[in-house]
């Protein structure tokens, strides 16, 4: 989808507007994995997974996943690169049940490392909130899966680095995702400050306008934009 301002604005005042209003519905299934993010022509993980299931005919070699990940996480300071990466590897990661928890180990030595620099450290803290939150939302349909990132508060991590990063509307978006059931003031706050950072970033601004599962479900705008009394499902 090609956006010019023009249509970026017009689709940012419209999404404003919603915020207004009531809705309530579910989502099935995760958030954070069952719907892939639009990187546009961002490095990421390989992948020829059917939205968050293995096909089992991966050929990707899952020693290599915490130095791929973190290659590539260092290598572009792109919001939704990093998602769309941690997404990958989470869904990865229930290969070996040992990957998951040397990629959190990795990323929080990363973060730790990053403590001296505030740009680094809003990343850093990102991608290891953003993971946390991710190994959580797998619970949700693989309940026999092991978590490392138990009793880690990802949410808290992610509004930490908003904090650290300032103005990022793409933090806000992964932010509005993780917060669907969290209290409205904190929910809404995300959602709208994503949507209205979307004007002058097209590709968060394709990302929004995506339909969350197919083309009979909701836009991704109109899933965070949902009062918090949306439940989300878990199965």
């Amino acid at each position: 989808m090609n956006l010019n301002r023009s249509s970026i604005r017009y689709f940012v005042s419209a999404l404003l507007l919603a915020l207004l209003f009531t809705a309530s519905s579910t989502v099935a299934g995760p958030p954070l994995l069952c719907h892939a993010f639009d990187i546009g022509n961002y490095k990421s993980l390989p992948w020829i997974s059917h939205d968050w299931n293995l096909t089992g005919k991966e050929t990707y070699d899952i020693n290599n996943l915490t130095a791929d990940t973190i290659a590539i996480l260092d290598n572009d300071s792109t919001v939704l690169v990093d998602m769309e990466t941690l997404r990958r590897a989470t869904i990865y990661s229930q290969m070996d049940p040992h990957a998951a928890k040397h990629l959190l180990i990795k990323l929080t030595a990363r973060s730790d490392a990053a403590a001296q620099n505030s740009s680094a450290l809003a990343l850093a803290l990102f991608d290891l909130g953003y993971f946390a939150e991710s190994l959580k939302q797998f619970q949700w349909v693989h309940k026999d899966a092991s978590n490392p990132a138990q009793g880690l508060d990802g949410y808290a991590l992610v509004k930490k680095a908003i904090q650290l990063r300032g103005n990022d509307p793409q933090m806000e978006f992964a932010a509005a995702i993780i917060a669907l059931n969290t209290p409205a003031s904190d929910h809404q706050d995300h959602a709208q400050k994503a949507i209205a950072g979307a004007k002058n970033d097209p590709l968060l601004a394709r990302n929004l306008s995506a339909r969350f599962r197919d083309t009979q479900s909701e836009t991704m705008a109109e899933m965070i934009s949902r009062t918090p009394s949306v439940k989300v499902a878990h199965q």
